[in-house]
């Protein structure tokens, strides 16, 4: 197998089915620069955007950082943080039966629960065979890759290639956020599992009350699951990958509700295979969506009609089923 080849076939589409949607650019509207492309909507919109500077997903990160600091602090995000610890609440108290039933169910449809995998493609680092990219062997492994970036960074990679061949600044821009959210919900997520400390519920541990806050690095590295579910790394970087994706390209209304879903879904392959608690995503799904909005908003402005505000299409409301309260997340079209 050419694997140059298969990434290329694999990559290439992927940027050009982006780089095909809403490619109306309008260089005659009034107060866009030399510098500049302009991208009118249907609804009347245009989005602006400048040519990214090299490596601008790194010399943006200080900046970008506080901006998320600041925006997770102001009077506007009391209300995202009372859903956020709502909903966390009334998930850690159903934690264990929520895991229970979801095995249960997956066992009943055969959604078999351990990770498999084929090696695709492998290297010999230091005499040791280092795997460098490999097909899930099952549709849970499959889900459960989804959320660890490789689909956002291949995404990245065929706009960035889409952008420079046609000269096209949304798709080097969009490609450009996507790898400056995947960086900054790392570095973010980690930060923060290495602060709460949080048991996964592997086999052996039904307990969703271990906690050990502040676990030395040491320990960490040498027993990472027993610290390193909340939050979940995974969930939050697919959501700034939807997000992003949803905020640049707002006429395709499907990228918001299918991006959820598929979120949903790998949230459930993840309690599947004992990765994480339900409990671990809400403060993950919020820490995506601040992400990619802060991101969005430093790459690109909106012209022409009044913007309207992407945040007023979620909703959250709680629902009763099988005898517990949970939230749920409604998303308008």
């Amino acid at each position: 197998m050419n694997i140059k080849k298969t990434l290329a076939a694999i990559i290439l589409p992927i940027g050009f089915s982006f780089y095909s949607v809403g490619q109306n650019v309008d260089s005659t509207i009034a107060g866009v620069q030399p510098n500049e492309q302009a991208f009118l909507l249907k609804n009347g919109e245009t989005i602006i955007y400048k040519k990214p500077k090299p490596f601008s997903f790194i010399t943006q990160l200080p900046n970008v950082t506080g901006k998320m600091v600041s925006a997770a602090f102001n009077k506007k995000s009391i209300k995202p943080w009372a859903l956020i610890g709502a909903s966390t609440g009334i998930l850690f108290l159903a934690d264990e039966a929520i895991a229970n039933n979801v095995q249960q169910f997956s066992k009943n449809i055969h959604l078999h629960s351990e990770e498999s995998n084929k090696i695709l493609w492998s290297v010999k680092i230091g005499g040791k065979e280092t795997t460098i990219i490999k097909a899930p062997g099952n549709l849970n492994t499959a889900l459960y890759q989804v959320g660890q970036g490789f689909p956002g960074l291949l995404l990245a990679t065929g706009l960035f290639v889409s952008g420079k061949i046609n000269h096209n600044y949304r798709s080097l821009s969009v490609a450009s956020q996507l790898t400056e959210t995947f960086i900054l919900m790392g570095v973010t997520t980690q930060v923060l599992k290495r602060i709460s400390g949080r048991e996964s519920p592997e086999p052996g541990n039904e307990n969703s009350w271990k906690w050990k806050f502040l676990p030395s690095f040491k320990e960490f590295q040498k027993n990472t699951p027993k610290y390193d579910a909340y939050p979940s790394g995974h969930l939050a970087t697919l959501m700034s990958t939807v997000t992003t994706l949803a905020l640049n390209y707002p006429e395709k209304k499907w990228i918001m509700p299918v991006g959820c879903s598929l979120t949903g879904l790998v949230g459930l392959a993840m309690i599947n295979n004992n990765a994480h608690w339900a409990s671990d995503y809400p403060l993950a799904i919020g820490l995506g969506y601040l992400c990619a909005k802060t991101v969005a908003e430093k790459n690109r402005r909106i012209a022409g009609k009044a913007n309207k505000n992407f945040a007023n299409r979620l909703s959250y409301s709680f629902q009763y089923s099988n005898g517990h309260l949970l939230p749920a997340v409604i998303v308008k079209l």
